[in-house]
């Protein structure tokens, strides 16, 4: 058990709950939203059953405004295409949808991020004879960098928080300041990064991520032993809103229908 999942064993939620919930706050209804598999999906599906029912979800594969029923197993899941608005092409969602400034969100995952939102989800290790070969870039790159702005949901550690990538798959600030304007990177980058402990955001001026939020019945040691280097606390650092009830049984449903429909014991992401 994590120290986060530890933290809120008396409380009526998990951590990954009260991540998802969090996450999935940040999305606004009808905003056009960029989804990743995994953790990304289910925070904003969540949104879409929830408080932002106009959300437009649009996935890699060509479904735009997918409402799935169950979480998706993969890009190519066919309940994407089958709930969709309609369905276009992988170029079309790419050069008319992202590249023509229509994303308000990417919502990503990531197996590791640095202090400046750069995220790798390439290689643990060198990228010659790696330890770990992860899934690779997808459409990550594209929508990091595309999208108006970025969000991240990945469960903290660190293993997860890293000082140094091994690999930067898709670009947050780079070296930070106004390294990614100088890079002629068009989108204003990473400006969420949520996890099981907090929510960080980056300064507004060296674009280093900085704890904003912290979960209830989390400390600031916590997070800061489970980060890869010295992070920096907000002043006015607030504490997470509490997921509601309303939420909490969207959130329930939702895994244990997506646990159902995929012959699952469990229900969704521990």
């Amino acid at each position: 058990m994590s120290a986060a999942e530890t933290a809120t064993t008396t409380l009526d939620f998990t951590a990954t709950e009260i991540m998802t919930v969090a996450a999935s706050r940040l999305l606004k209804d009808g905003t056009v939203c960029f989804v990743g598999i995994g953790l990304p999906s289910t925070a904003a599906n969540l949104a879409r059953l929830t408080h932002a029912p106009e959300v437009v979800l649009i996935y890699e594969s060509g479904p735009i405004g997918a409402k799935p029923t169950v979480l998706p197993l993969s890009i190519g899941d066919g309940d994407l295409a089958l709930t969709a608005d309609t369905v276009v092409g992988t170029p079309e969602i790419f050069r008319y949808w992202l590249q023509g400034g229509r994303i308000d969100v990417g919502f990503l995952g990531a197996a590791q991020v640095d202090r400046f939102a750069n995220i790798n989800t390439t290689v643990i290790g060198p990228y010659d004879a790696p330890k770990v070969r992860l899934p690779g870039a997808g459409g990550a790159p594209e929508i990091a960098s595309q999208a108006k702005e970025v969000f991240i949901v990945l469960k903290h550690s660190p293993k997860a928080f890293v000082a140094k990538l091994p690999f930067v798959t898709s670009a947050g600030y780079l070296d930070g300041f106004e390294a990614r304007a100088r890079a002629g990177i068009p989108g204003a980058g990473p400006t969420a990064v949520i996890t099981d402990l907090g929510i960080l955001t980056p300064d507004p001026v060296t674009k280093e991520l900085t704890l904003t939020s912290i979960h209830p019945g989390v400390t600031v040691e916590q997070v800061k032993a489970a980060t890869g280097w010295d992070l920096k606390i907000a002043p006015d650092l607030k504490t997470t809103e509490i997921p509601d009830a309303g939420a909490l049984a969207a959130l329930r449903d939702l895994q244990a229908r997506t646990a159902a429909a995929h012959g699952q014991v469990g229900g969704g992401e521990g």
